[in-house]
Formats: structure tokens, C-alpha cells, sequence
């Protein structure tokens, strides 16, 4: 069994240990924001906080979960509402969207640590992989989040 807190709640799993965080969200939970991408966290399409940093659930176990927090891109607001959310919608980021809960739940971890960050501390932290390539919108709407726009 692992305990954790899931986007404010306290969950119990029981699942081997060593299945993905991923597989626990999406499959136990029912919670499909989190997409499954690459399996080997190189893509970022699966990222979700883990103690308020943003991890690759692909290649977390469930069991590295126990007793901490976890919050996913359902997580982030319950009604769209968060300002990197709004900013997604107004500056159009996404084409076909599969990326974008993973680049969403790592634009706000930058934006917890800089909260007004340069295109150098987005390009650093935002190693996300989107096969649209809306790297420019992502970067406007992270900078309109911030309330600095460039």
C-alpha cells in the first residue's frame, strides 16, 4: 500500500510498488490529464509535481510517491483558471494539445522558483518535447503568466 496526497486529497494504493506513477494516475485514478509519451522520461509529456518539483511520472515508481504530494495537471485548477492555463488560451499554444498538460505542470514549477523568468530560464527548465513546435507561443504564454510580456 502508498499513501500519498493527490491534488490535495489523501489516496491509497495498492499496486506493485514499482509500477509507474504514471500508470497509478491514469489507470487506478482515472486521472487522464497525464499523458503517456516516451516511457522513458525523455519527453516530458507525463510531467506532474512531486513535492512541489516537476518530475517524469514514466519512470517514477508508485512507491516514491509515499507520503508526499502529488499534483497533476488536474490539479493545477479545477475550473482553468490558473494563470499559466488562461495565458495557454491567449496566446493559442497548443495544435494538437497531447504535450501540453506536461508543459503546463513544468511552466509552473519555473514559475514557483521565477516568478518572472527570462527566455534563457524558460528554455533551461522547459526540456518538455512538443512535435507541433509551438516553442514561441509556449515561451509568450509562460512571460504572460508572469505578467511580463515579451
Amino acid at each position: 500500500m502508498t499513501r500519498f496526497k493527490l491534488n490535495g486529497r489523501s489516496v491509497t494504493i495498492d499496486a506493485d510498488p514499482d509500477t509507474p506513477l504514471l500508470w497509478v494516475l491514469r489507470d487506478e485514478l482515472g486521472l487522464t490529464g497525464t499523458k503517456y509519451g516516451c516511457g522513458i522520461a525523455a519527453c516530458g509529456a507525463c510531467t506532474v509535481h512531486v513535492e512541489g518539483k516537476p518530475v517524469r511520472s514514466c519512470s517514477l515508481p508508485q512507491s516514491a510517491a509515499e507520503g508526499k504530494s502529488v499534483v497533476t495537471i488536474e490539479g493545477l485548477s479545477k475550473d482553468r483558471s490558473h494563470p499559466l492555463q488562461r495565458a495557454w488560451i491567449d496566446e493559442q499554444v497548443p495544435q494538437c494539445g497531447y504535450c501540453q498538460s506536461g508543459m503546463l505542470m513544468a511552466a509552473a514549477a519555473l514559475l514557483e522558483v521565477k516568478p518572472h523568468p527570462s527566455d534563457q530560464d524558460i528554455d533551461a527548465a522547459i526540456t518538455n518535447i512538443c512535435r507541433c513546435g509551438t516553442y514561441v507561443r509556449i515561451r509568450r504564454a509562460i512571460h504572460r503568466a508572469a505578467g511580463s510580456s515579451k
